[in-house]
């Protein structure tokens, strides 16, 4: 992974020491409030329903053991012992005293660490693959990309105040596990038919209030030519987002209010001017970022493994957790084994400093000490060798991150909801616990196959449940706690946004709701067929009736 220069550690070392001193001078009242708001966002920290939240970026989502120790130590020290990981593959800290936080960005300085622009109305985290790198159908290696991305983008002087915030998403793999549609930009590493390798760009997708898929403005971009094309569709956003609404301040409505042509051709018009600047890459400044993920040396091994199938054959839970949890993996004799932050005891996404610990030892014994944070809220130990995966899962099951229902109904996505967040209108988590116990006693679980569940607390949709298979939003009714489905939406290669159910359920029927979805499912699905093929096929109308025929 890319480790910070002289430089960088200097700009980050320093940033932390002006925002110690920004925050002692709000604290002594010499700092006004909405001033001072605007610096903490730039430095990740929002103020939520009960306690300050900080988040902390994790660039692709990438981190090492130390980095992970220092987290531990953070929650250990300055929070309640837990920590959450986002879907942009970040970690949030949900009750950090307000004094205490420059103490906490110094710590994680001090590990090439920082909570620089994960909010405020400036390019946020990129996101990518969880499995860059080591995934068989990959084209190209993402987090590349993202690295020239990231230095690109921080604390560029032109994009600090944008109309909006702005989300990227990279893949370099055939399928597409970073939800590249739906975001402001996404990049797609393709080979065109002379064998060349650039982007297929897609621009406008989001969620929110006015959920939208993005659409191709450049079919291939080549590689060279990344960070001047970015620069000019950040330009053009720039001077022609709305300003005036915060609703309507997103790309995704400039591109759907002028037309994707239009938008391609003022685009287009822009980086005519700077194609050739400073900002094209050259093949040296690609191949430098290349040189920093070349730090694994794997070991010669053979495809199949004696004791890994004995433990197999002899271990049907062992079994079960190794096809629900673990992937194949590039390298011979190697598996990508993730780690579960669903049903361990723990709201769908959060972590243990006792959990992190073990985490960080882990990794450092079986994957070259290298962590991944995914964007369904789990964690990934990315190179782990076929011969030592019963040992690892052991340690697994001791610490409850073993449950084997990755990709499974009980892999819930969830927002924190009204339980931390100030904009929620309903809780998510305890919804979350409610379906997860219901599905615990499903003899067939695993059986179901891919089924994606995911709830949100407000219409800002952080739980992305515009793109679940099933998706929940909180809604208020006179203080009471609501929620409307949807179904049929997808964040992978065939993105889809899902359509109203019906009316919103009350949240003392919405676990039996999706039960009667599943058991609709279960009753008109054709043998090998999932959950979104036998929506299609049936249509809405027999889930509809039961849903509604159950809870009214």
């Amino acid at each position: 992974m890319y480790a910070y220069n002289k430089l960088d550690q200097q700009v980050v070392s320093h940033r932390v020491n002006q925002f110690r001193d920004q925050t002692s001078r709000y604290l002594d009242g010499k700092l006004d409030e909405e001033v001072f708001k605007q610096l903490r966002l730039r430095n990740g920290l929002y103020i939520q329903r009960h306690a300050p939240m900080l988040r902390v970026a994790i660039p692709y989502g990438v981190l090492n053991s130390t980095q992970m120790r220092c987290l531990a130590g953070i929650a250990r020290q300055y929070d309640r012992g837990y920590v959450h990981v986002t879907t942009r593959q970040n970690f949030q800290f949900n009750w950090p005293e307000l004094a205490d936080v420059p103490d906490i960005l110094e710590d994680l300085a001090q590990v090439q660490m920082h909570a620089i622009q994960t909010s405020g109305n400036c390019i946020r985290n990129v996101t990518s693959d969880p499995l860059a790198g080591v995934a068989p159908d990959e084209i190209e290696d993402p987090r590349v990309w993202c690295e020239l991305l990231r230095q690109w983008s921080t604390l560029h002087p032109e994009f600090s105040y944008l109309p909006r915030k702005f989300k990227f998403a990279v893949t370099g793999s055939r399928e597409d596990r970073v939800a590249t549609l739906v975001h402001d930009i996404g990049l797609q590493l393709i080979r065109n038919e002379l064998g060349q390798v650039g982007f297929k760009v897609k621009v406008g997708g989001g969620m929110g209030r006015t959920p939208m898929i993005g659409k191709i403005i450049k079919p291939f971009l080549p590689r060279n030519d990344l960070i001047s094309y970015m620069e000019a569709i950040l330009r053009v956003y720039n001077l022609y987002g709305r300003r005036d609404n915060l609703y309507k301040a997103r790309i995704k409505i400039l591109v759907n209010a002028i037309g994707i042509d239009r938008f391609r051709e003022q685009v287009e018009t822009e980086w005519s001017h700077i194609r050739e600047s400073e900002l094209k890459l050259g093949d040296d400044d690609i191949g430098a970022v290349v040189d920093a993920f070349k730090l694994h040396q794997y070991r010669e091994l053979s495809v199949e493994n004696d004791s890994l199938t004995q433990n197999i054959n002899k271990n049907p839970i062992f079994n079960t957790w190794y096809r629900q949890n673990t992937r194949a993996h590039k390298k011979n004799g190697y598996r990508i084994v993730y780690l579960s932050l669903k049903d361990h005891g723990l709201p769908p996404g959060d972590i243990t400093e006792k959990q992190l610990y073990s985490v960080a030892r882990l990794a450092e014994q079986y994957s070259f000490s290298e962590i991944r944070t995914t964007y369904s809220q789990n964690l990934v130990l990315a190179h782990v060798e076929q011969s030592v995966l019963f040992e690892l899962w052991r340690e697994l099951v001791r610490l409850k991150l073993a449950t084997p229902n990755i990709a499974t109904v009980r892999d819930i996505i969830c927002c924190p909801g009204f339980d931390f967040c100030a904009l929620a209108n309903a809780t998510s988590i305890d919804v979350s616990e409610d379906i997860m116990r219901r599905f615990d006693k499903l003899d067939s679980l695993h059986s179901l196959g891919d089924i994606r569940i995911n709830i949100s607390g407000c219409m800002n949709a952080c739980g992305h449940h515009h793109v679940g298979h099933i998706g929940l939003l909180g809604v208020d009714k006179k203080g009471e706690d609501w929620y409307q489905i949807t179904l049929g939406g997808s964040a992978s290669n065939q993105t889809s946004l899902g359509k109203v159910l019906g009316p919103a359920v009350s949240k003392r029927h919405i676990g039996e709701a999706i039960e009667m979805i599943i058991y609709t499912y279960l009753d008109q699905r054709h043998v090998d067929e999932s959950f979104l093929e036998t929506l299609n096929r049936v249509g809405r109308e027999p889930f509809t009736e039961r849903v509604y025929a159950g809870t009214n």
